[in-house]
C-alpha cells in the first residue's frame, strides 16, 4: 500500500492540448467524399501489398462514438478478408486475467505460423485500456496503470525492433457530437446494438477520459509508436485523415526497408 501511495503522490497530469477540447467541423460533400475515399483505399491497398509480408498493427482508440468502427471499415474495405484480423477488445476473459496484462495482445498480433496470409492486425480498442478505462473505473490500482505507461512504451518498442509498424490513432469528437450520435444509435433499429448503458456511465465522466486521454497522448508519444490525433466532428473528414496518416506511415515503412 504504502509503494501504492508514493507513485501516486509523484503522478502529474498534463495540461490538456487544446486539440483535445476545441475540436473543429470540417464539412465535405458525399461527393467530394467518395472520390476521395476511392483514391485513397486503392492507393493504401497498393502499399499494404508491397510491404513484403512485413506485420503491420492498427491501434484504434478514442471517445465512445467517435467512429473507430467506421474508419476501420472504409480501412479494409479494398482488402480481402484474408489479409487482415480485427480485434474488438473488451474486457478480459478470467484466463487472460491469470496472465500479464499484455499477453491477450501478445497472442493477438500476426504470426508467420498460423496466418499464412493476414499480417495486418486491427485493434478496435487496445491495450491503452490499462490507462484509460481501467484506470477511471479503479478495475487496476494506481500502481498499475501508472507503471502501465513505461510497459506499454517497451511493448511497442518490441515490436517496432522486429520489424513491425505500429500505427496508432485517438479520435476525439466534442461532447455535443457524442450526445448526437448516441441519440442517433438509439432511434435507429440497426445501430442500437452500438449502444450501451456503459456508454451513457461512461459519458458522465468525460472529463476523466479527457484527462487519462492527454496523460496518455503525453506519455506514450514515442518516436517508433507515434500517436495521429483526429480531433473532428465530421465522419467523413475523420475516415479520409485516418487513411491518410495509413498512408503516409506505410509509405515511410516502406521506402525505409
Amino acid at each position: 500500500m504504502g509503494s501504492e501511495m508514493c507513485i501516486r503522490d509523484r503522478f502529474e497530469p498534463v495540461s490538456i492540448p487544446k486539440q483535445l477540447t476545441s475540436i473543429k467541423d470540417k464539412k465535405i460533400s458525399k461527393s467530394d467524399y467518395r472520390e476521395a475515399l476511392a483514391e485513397k483505399q486503392a492507393r493504401l491497398a497498393e502499399l499494404l501489398r508491397a510491404r513484403q509480408g512485413r506485420h503491420v498493427v492498427f491501434a484504434f482508440e478514442g471517445m465512445d462514438a467517435a467512429g473507430k468502427g467506421g474508419a476501420i471499415k472504409r480501412l479494409v474495405a479494398p482488402l480481402d478478408p484474408r489479409e487482415y484480423q480485427i480485434y474488438n477488445i473488451g474486457a478480459p476473459m478470467l484466463y487472460e486475467t491469470q496472465h500479464p496484462y499484455l499477453w491477450r495482445f501478445w497472442t493477438r498480433l500476426p504470426d508467420e505460423q498460423t496466418n499464412h496470409i493476414s499480417r495486418i492486425a486491427i485493434f478496435d480498442r487496445t491495450w491503452y485500456g490499462r490507462v484509460l478505462v481501467e484506470r477511471i473505473e479503479g478495475f487496476a490500482s494506481p500502481n498499475e496503470w501508472q507503471r502501465a505507461y513505461d510497459e506499454i512504451n517497451r511493448f511497442e518498442a518490441d515490436l517496432a525492433a522486429a520489424g513491425t509498424l505500429v500505427i496508432k490513432y485517438w479520435l476525439a469528437i466534442d461532447k455535443k457530437e457524442q450526445l448526437k450520435r448516441f441519440e442517433d444509435r438509439e432511434e435507429t433499429p440497426h445501430k442500437q446494438f452500438k449502444l450501451t448503458d456503459d456508454d451513457w456511465r461512461n459519458r458522465d465522466k468525460w472529463s476523466d477520459y479527457v484527462q487519462s486521454a492527454a496523460d496518455m497522448l503525453a506519455r506514450t508519444d514515442t518516436t517508433t509508436a507515434p500517436w495521429c490525433v483526429i480531433a473532428t466532428n465530421e465522419k467523413r473528414q475523420a475516415r479520409l485523415d485516418v487513411l491518410d496518416h495509413a498512408i503516409e506511415q506505410l509509405s515511410a515503412f516502406t521506402e525505409s526497408k
